[in-house]
Order: C-alpha cells, then structure tokens, then sequence
C-alpha cells in the first residue's frame, strides 16, 4: 500500500530530512488537479502525489529542490493556455502552487572529543543543534565520554561519509589533535557538501597542512572551503571559550550576517 503524504512527512521529522510540500492553493478553469491536491518532492527530484503530471509539475519540482536549498517558500501562479507564449499547458485554466520547504535541523559533528570538541558538543547541544560525535580513539566517543551527544561514530575521519549523511545541513567542526589526521581525513569531507567544514589550530599548523593535502592533490579552490582558524576572534582561551567562539561561527553564519 502506498504510504500517504502525511506520514511521510512524520518520517521526515523523524529521519531529520528535507523536502518540499508543495499545494494546489487555487484553480480556476480547466486544470488537471484542483485546489488542496498534495505532492511532496525529495531534494533527488523525486515525488509522492502529483499536482498535475506535465510540465507544470516539471516547473513544480523544480522550483521546489531549489526551495529546500534555499529555506525560502514559494507561491507560483501558472497560466495553462498558450505554450508558445511559455504557459504550462493547454487546458484553458489557472493554478496557484504554494511550496513550503522542509528543512532538517541542523546537525554539528564534532570530529575529535578532546576537551574542546567535548566542551563544542555540550554547546550546541544547548543551543538545540543535533550533535554527532566521531573520533578513531573508540574510548572517547562514547556516551560516557561526551553524554551530550545523539550519534557516536567510532571511526577514521576518511571514513566518516560512509557511515553519517553528510548535507548541506551539516557542519562539520575538526578538534582534531594534528596534522597527520587532518591530512588523512579531510579529502573525505571536502568532496562533501557540507555547509561548513573548521579546522582547529593555528595558521603555521593549517598551512602544514594545506601543503601536505595540496601534495596530495587536493585543489586548492577545494582548500578554500575550510575555515581555519577555527571559530570567531574573541581572544578566546578555555575549551568552553573557544566552544563559544566557533558555536557563535556558525551561527553567524547560519543567519547570513
């Protein structure tokens, strides 16, 4: 039996996913689907219901990946008349399709539990993100170790994207302990699309690094998605200071200021 729209769309706040609900709001005329007709569109371009089948569902879906990207909702109006002049059809009628994105609630990964990325987890915990801890030192990434966090992924940072979906949605914060793991590990993520990916350390330790990844081959347009130093300037010096300062990071960045 086909699943409705409506559980789906419980399983998207249950999975913590993205999509689109997109709704005839008005018709007038002769048009395929008539108003309160449902279809839900996955940020892959696939759909449940329908809204009309042809183009203007073609224009629907499209308009609608573009929504879950950008967060922002949509009313599109529809003329079905004349397709030479650009209408979505020939049945003579009018559409009006509201489109509402469905966005996941952000999730911060901590990769590294050292006393930073503990004192990270415990912060964006509060603030209401979805924490994810990971770290190669099984020890450290446990629900005894860093109890703030809702997933644990006890593995090498290459190896990361094969075990948690890595999206847009994603921010990936690296309290990692040196060089060697950040040069082994961020090739993953940086062919990821996550919204953001921070080294911790200094700039003598990022340009090591950098030369390192670049010998690699790692290019360097894909060097320019890392943020390092880590965090926003505020003289900050404790792990709870530092927390802070890349939690208020990503904030700014989040709001677009």
């Amino acid at each position: 039996m086909p699943i409705s729209i409506f559980r789906a769309l419980v399983e998207l706040e249950e999975q913590n996913r993205a999509a689109a609900l997109c709704m005839i709001v008005r018709s007038r005329g002769s048009t395929p689907r008539h108003a309160s007709s449902k279809m839900l569109v996955y940020p892959d371009g696939k759909i449940l219901g329908t809204v009309g089948g042809g183009e203007i569902e073609n224009r629907v879906i499209a308009e609608a990946r573009q929504a879950i990207l950008d967060g922002k909702p949509r009313l599109l109006e529809y003329q079905m008349a004349d397709p030479a002049r650009g209408d979505a059809g020939v049945c003579g009628g009018q559409v009006e399709v509201y489109v509402e994105p469905i966005q996941p609630k952000p999730v911060i990964v901590v990769i590294g539990s050292g006393h930073v990325g503990k004192a990270v987890a415990h912060l964006a915990h509060w603030l209401g993100f979805r924490v994810a801890v990971s770290d190669d030192r099984v020890e450290l990434c446990t629900p005894q170790a860093v109890p703030e966090a809702e997933a644990y992924y006890p593995v090498a940072m290459a190896d990361l994207p094969q075990h948690l979906p890595i999206t847009p949605w994603t921010y990936l914060v690296l309290t990692t302990r040196g060089v060697d793991v950040d040069v082994q590990g961020l090739p993953a993520l940086l062919d990821t699309p996550a919204a953001y990916i921070g080294v911790i350390g200094s700039q003598r330790r990022w340009a090591a690094a950098s030369k390192l990844l670049l010998e690699k081959g790692v290019s360097e347009e894909a060097l320019r998605r890392v943020v390092t130093p880590i965090g926003l300037s505020l003289g900050a010096e404790t792990p709870e200071e530092i927390a802070v300062s890349i939690l208020a990071q990503i904030i700014a960045l989040r709001s677009g200021t």
